[in-house]
């Protein structure tokens, strides 16, 4: 009967610690369970393959036995000292009866390979098995939203494979940013917890302002007789209008700067960004002959 290689099937080397054996194990053991893969008899076999090898390497005392013997198992300790015993009993005249097997001649059964019976013998073996619990599969789902979704905290209700979920999205959330649900996925295998929701949020901006982390910056355009003169104007922030006092004499490009009218801070309620207004002041066209005399004469007082 062949070999069977119980390090090449939990896919670690030699020198694998018992954490490296269980985390190997577990990995592969929740890929291929049978209530994870219905119907899939090659993941079935893998399964029972994975639960041997971890049955012996995960066992310290099997574990020294296989890599002691590996290849030679046919050729072990247990079957020296069986074979010297039975020399002596017949040097003594005494008689042996039955025969003996490998490494412990414990009847097989259907759940082991005949390489893992003959070494380590079945029926022992079998009443110590353990059932396994898995975390049910994880879910990722990406949700779109727009900016304007996002400034305040409100509820949502996802379909995700046929179920709905009702979830809280928290104002300020991040684009790209990544929300872990507990809970909220596949269900458990023999008992094991649910699986987690992964929630990735794309958000799109088709709003007059540009988001930098928690800061906003828009244009306001301003005439150019409030640039010069001065006055009020009303501009447009995120959540509403506010009105500004505009000083005489402002550059186009100059900015204000309105703390607390950004955006808000994810997880810090009731905290917020900054608005940064950058004026851009509007020349007037189509001027009439009037208004052009009147720029003239403007011009000329300013070269006197």
């Amino acid at each position: 009967m062949a070999f069977i290689d119980y390090y090449k099937i939990l896919e670690i080397d030699k020198s694998a610690t018992e954490a490296d054996i269980k985390k190997a194990y577990r990995k592969l053991a929740r890929k291929y369970h049978p209530d994870l893969n219905p119907n899939d008899k090659n993941a079935e076999k893998k399964f029972k393959e994975l639960n041997e090898a971890n049955e012996v390497l995960s066992n310290p005392e099997n574990r020294k036995k296989y890599d002691q013997y590996g290849e030679n198992w046919e050729h072990g300790e247990e079957y020296e000292k069986a074979r010297q015993q039975q020399q002596r009993y017949q040097n003594a005249g005494g008689q042996q009866s039955g025969g003996f097997g490998g490494f412990g001649g414990f009847s097989g059964g259907g759940d082991y390979s005949d390489f893992f019976e003959s070494m380590f013998g079945g029926g022992g073996q079998k009443g110590s098995r353990r059932t396994t619990a898995f975390k049910g599969q994880d879910f990722n789902v990406e949700l779109h939203l727009d900016l304007k979704d996002v400034y305040t905290t409100h509820k949502r209700t996802l379909t995700i494979n046929g179920k709905n979920i009702r979830l809280t999205i928290p104002a300020g959330v991040e684009n790209g940013q990544v929300i872990k649900i507990s809970g909220q996925g596949g269900e458990g295998a023999n008992g094991g917890p649910k699986g987690d929701l992964y929630l990735t949020f794309n958000i799109e901006n088709h709003t007059d302002f540009k988001l930098d982390k928690h800061n906003l910056y828009t244009t306001v355009n301003l005439d150019l007789y409030t640039a010069l003169l001065g006055g009020e104007i009303t501009a447009n922030t995120f959540d509403g209008k506010v009105k500004l006092s505009v000083k005489p004499g402002t550059q186009s490009g100059s900015k204000v700067k309105l703390k607390g009218k950004g955006f808000p801070i994810y997880k810090k309620e009731g905290e917020f960004g900054d608005l940064y207004i950058s004026y851009h002041v509007v020349l007037p066209t189509n001027l009439t002959e009037k208004e052009k005399e009147l720029f003239a004469e403007l011009a000329k007082l300013r070269t006197v």
